[in-house]
């Protein structure tokens, strides 16, 4: 509304609206799918099984880096922290608490890995795009460099820095 009154006009505020959709349109279209897979994890039972999977196949020393590979892994499919923690939170605790790792760990894991998709997602790009006229494909090859570097050394942190905690 505010946006709409500083145009004064209903055409001016389209033009500029249309203007500013074009180099992020295609960022914009995959919102409701987001909201798919959301509701997929959240009803369907998956997230029973994940937990049930993730104290499986880790123990107190695997898990800090498993939860790390599938925060960065699902945050190219979900890529809100806030909104996938809450997702995510309940099952992640769960198997932390069956396996004794510091629950206070797992929360730092799952925030430090969970940034990590954010090198390949554009969400961060869109400022960039808009003011400076730029291309997404201008600036992932910067952001996957980025991407195969932080990978391997987040991981590793996480996995170490674990045994600072009991």
């Amino acid at each position: 509304m505010v946006g709409l009154l500083l145009h004064w006009r209903p055409k001016s505020f389209v033009q500029a609206i249309a203007a500013s959709i074009m180099p992020v349109g295609g960022v914009l279209i995959q919102y409701p799918m987001y909201a798919g897979i959301v509701r997929i994890l959240t009803e369907s039972g998956l997230a029973t099984q994940i937990s049930s999977f993730f104290v499986e196949i880790s123990n107190q020393h695997t898990f800090p880096v498993l939860v790390g590979i599938y925060s960065a892994f699902l945050g190219l499919f979900i890529p809100s922290a806030g909104g996938k923690w809450l997702i995510e939170a309940p099952y992640l605790l769960e198997a932390g608490k069956e396996l004794g790792v510091h629950l206070g760990w797992v929360v730092q894991t799952y925030n430090a890995t969970e940034a990590l998709a954010n090198l390949i997602h554009p969400f961060w790009m869109l400022p960039l795009v808009g003011i400076l006229s730029l291309k997404p494909r201008d600036i992932v090859g910067y952001s996957m460099l980025q991407f195969v570097v932080h990978v391997p050394l987040v991981l590793f942190l996480v996995w170490i820095l674990n045994y600072t905690l009991s």
